[in-house]
């Protein structure tokens, strides 16, 4: 009965996955929504970081995702907050930080159960529960008070499995406060993502 119902699930998982893909895939390209745990390669300027997503815990996070992977959106963005023990985000503005364009907001899939620990992807967001779009981060500390509880968290939805010393490294690069922009955090030297590519299912 056990098994019935983890078949049952599973399937409901994966329908949920395939429906979802087909309305946000643009142009109709294909992200392979069987694939349940599929790795992008993410090349940066200090080297190539590969991470593994998961679609059992977050199918809608991990499909807009690799929306933006397979759509080219990600290209030559920069990663534009890197906070020391705390995270590195990117995914959102181009090297002369200009907003990419963005898809609709997603919901908040925080509460899947997986945590906010050090070497997990997540997506970022406003105050508000479900305005993740295209930003994400990479914790490099173990995050719990990112976790959600009384509120709602930042939604993990992967892990890095190659190239734990490239984040390290982006994560010491020194930054500071940009005037123009008024924002803390900001790498002095642009740390770019110059390309990221859905890998063959395995």
């Amino acid at each position: 009965m056990k098994n019935i119902y983890s078949i049952i699930i599973t399937s409901l998982i994966l329908l949920n996955v395939a429906l979802f893909s087909l309305t946000t895939s643009a142009n109709n390209i294909a992200i392979d929504p069987t694939n349940i745990y599929p790795k992008v390669k993410l090349e940066t300027s200090l080297g190539v970081i590969i991470v593994e997503l998961d679609r059992v815990r977050a199918p809608i996070t991990v499909d807009n995702f690799l929306t933006y992977v397979v759509t080219g959106e990600y290209n030559n963005t920069i990663f534009h907050r890197v906070v020391e023990d705390f995270i590195v985000q990117g995914g959102g503005y181009d090297a002369d930080f200009v907003p990419k364009k963005t898809n609709k907001n997603i919901i908040n899939e925080s509460g899947n159960g997986l945590k906010n620990e050090i070497g997990t992807i997540a997506m970022a967001k406003e105050n508000r529960p479900h305005t993740a779009n295209r930003q994400f981060f990479f914790n490099i500390n173990d995050n719990t008070n990112l976790d959600p509880g009384r509120r709602w968290g930042y939604a993990v939805f992967g892990v890095i499995v190659e190239g734990e010393t490239v984040l390290e490294a982006i994560a010491k690069v020194k930054t500071d406060y940009n005037e123009a922009l008024g924002w803390e955090n900001v790498p002095l030297e642009p740390v770019m993502l110059i390309k990221a590519t859905l890998l063959p299912a395995q």
